[in-house]
């Protein structure tokens, strides 16, 4: 009886646990979890007023070119790099240009005479007729150049493989470099997580770097003196979230910051002391999974967005 009665228990506890597994099993089941409490909640970070939204998209121009990277505007001319390609377009989308590179280029600088691309551990210079002038290579074995300004006969460069920047002078000479930090005590310098590392000079000659693990824009004298930031890590519109934000910044001719962000993708304005001023394309305007745009502006306050995905340059103007 004693051996029975233990059997009888046995099956009786099994089916019973069977029953709590099989009831679990079920409430796991996709759609039938209860809400998770402690889920981070999108919507709310990606939301956007719709009178926030300042800028229309116009037009677009369709590049014939394989994974494009990086644009550039000068005079009446668009310059963009991508698959050991330079092709050169006028602001209609007329192409110009065709120019087979050696490397696979990150970044390009147009100026009135020259194209400086950034690749790989070099700088490559063409002559606007796209013949190589000199070719930069007193960077180091694990470099990145990922972002190029001129102002005047100063050229400055960042490497996102080296976390630092270059100060060179138009022949190549490399005058000084910088990795950001300032002497104090807990200075983390530039922080950058992956390929995301711009910087921009201003129409006044205001140089700006951005630190993207801190998601800050950061303002530097020509000798490398950090003289001011604006930003921080901010959920929602008016800030920058997520990984090595923002990813790439120009400016409008009145000064105003424009913004890109990857993660979340949209474009940005912002005022000068870091106050947005408003949306050029939230994160509805770029579907699935994209870059962030690379930027490019006029003299007209245009905003010319170089969308990866879709290989096309997206030009917005104001409302």
């Amino acid at each position: 009886m004693k051996k029975t009665g233990i059997t009888v228990f046995l099956v009786v506890l099994t089916v019973i646990i069977g029953g709590v597994m099989g009831i679990e099993f079920l409430s796991e089941r996709p759609g039938r979890q209860p809400d998770n409490p402690f889920a981070l909640q999108m919507d709310s970070l990606i939301a956007v007023n719709p009178d926030l939204i300042l800028y229309k998209e116009v037009r677009n121009l369709k590049l014939d070119m394989e994974d494009p990277l990086g644009i550039s505007r000068v005079g009446n001319m668009l310059a963009v790099t991508g698959a050991q390609r330079l092709i050169v377009l006028d602001l209609a989308g007329k192409l110009l240009k065709n120019i087979a590179l050696d490397a696979d280029p990150f970044c390009v600088k147009a100026t009135a005479d020259r194209f400086y691309i950034g690749t790989y551990k070099k700088v490559v210079v063409l002559d606007q007729e796209g013949k190589m002038v000199s070719t930069w290579n007193n960077l180091y074995e694990n470099s990145i150049v990922t972002s190029i300004d001129v102002y005047g006969d100063k050229v400055f460069v960042a490497d996102a493989g080296k976390r630092l920047v270059y100060r060179f002078d138009t022949s190549g000479i490399k005058e000084l470099e910088f990795d950001g930090k300032t002497g104090v005590e807990g200075s983390h310098g530039f922080i950058v997580p992956s390929p995301n590392f711009d910087l921009a000079i201003d129409q006044t000659g205001d140089f700006w770097v951005v630190n993207p693990g801190k998601h800050e824009l950061e303002n530097f004298s020509f000798e490398g003196r950090l003289r001011g930031w604006w930003g921080g890590p901010t959920a929602g519109i008016k800030g920058f979230s997520g990984c090595c934000n923002p990813a790439h910044f120009t400016f409008l001719p009145d000064g105003n910051f424009v913004t890109s962000e990857k993660g979340v993708v949209r474009i940005k304005v912002y005022k000068p002391s870091g106050e947005l001023f408003g949306v050029v394309a939230s994160s509805a305007a770029f579907a699935g999974e994209q870059h962030a745009p690379d930027l490019a502006t006029d003299e007209q306050g245009r905003i010319y967005a170089l969308d990866m995905e879709k290989r096309m340059i997206r030009v917005f103007e104001k409302k």
